[in-house]
């Protein structure tokens, strides 16, 4: 996937908050998740598996009968992603139901999608370090919804950077008629 610049709000670069980075491609400016964790603590960020050369967010994840671990891209707005499991049952919309690979605990969360077309109502929940700044992604497989919380700036700032989307190559793209 191509990275595409978005513009990042002054707000936030004034007052990056822990977890969060600026990387500097291609001559621009990205946000980076740094550092995520699960409600109990553990960190999901692994340096053995990089996209776009820097480590990823290692989920624990079942998708109806089939298990395994999900490689979610860092950058923000990014949907790439590698699987450690091929899904065997691709139709509708299915909920990937993730949980922590360290001490097994559910990101899930009952959360309606932010998109309107979605319909979902499960959503991922992963928190920065400071256990106050929440990330919200849908739980639907494929879908671009997510949602950033950070408590220490205004709303328009979350929301700003919560709009930023990079659209590339979509899971039911990936696998075809799997």
């Amino acid at each position: 996937m191509k990275l595409t610049h978005r513009e990042i709000p002054v707000e936030l670069l004034r007052k990056l908050p822990a977890g969060i980075k600026i990387v500097n491609r291609i001559g621009q400016e990205f946000l980076v998740i740094e550092d995520v964790r699960c409600p109990a603590g553990d960190s999901l960020t692994v340096d053995s598996v990089r996209i776009h050369g820097e480590p990823s967010i290692r989920l624990r994840a079942k998708i109806r009968d089939d298990e395994g671990s999900i490689f979610v891209d860092a950058f923000w707005g990014s949907h790439a992603k590698l699987f450690s499991f091929l899904p065997s049952d691709l139709e509708g919309k299915p909920v990937v139901e993730a949980s922590c690979p360290v001490c097994g605990a559910s990101l899930m969360e009952k959360r309606a999608c932010v998109l309107d077309d979605c319909g979902c109502s499960d959503s991922i929940l992963l928190r920065l370090p400071n256990k106050r700044d929440e990330i919200h992604v849908c739980g639907c497989l494929g879908c671009p919804g997510h949602e950033i919380k950070l408590a220490e700036l205004p709303a328009h700032v979350s929301n700003a950077i919560s709009e930023i989307n990079f659209f590339g190559a979509r899971f039911d793209d990936m696998f075809g008629d799997v």
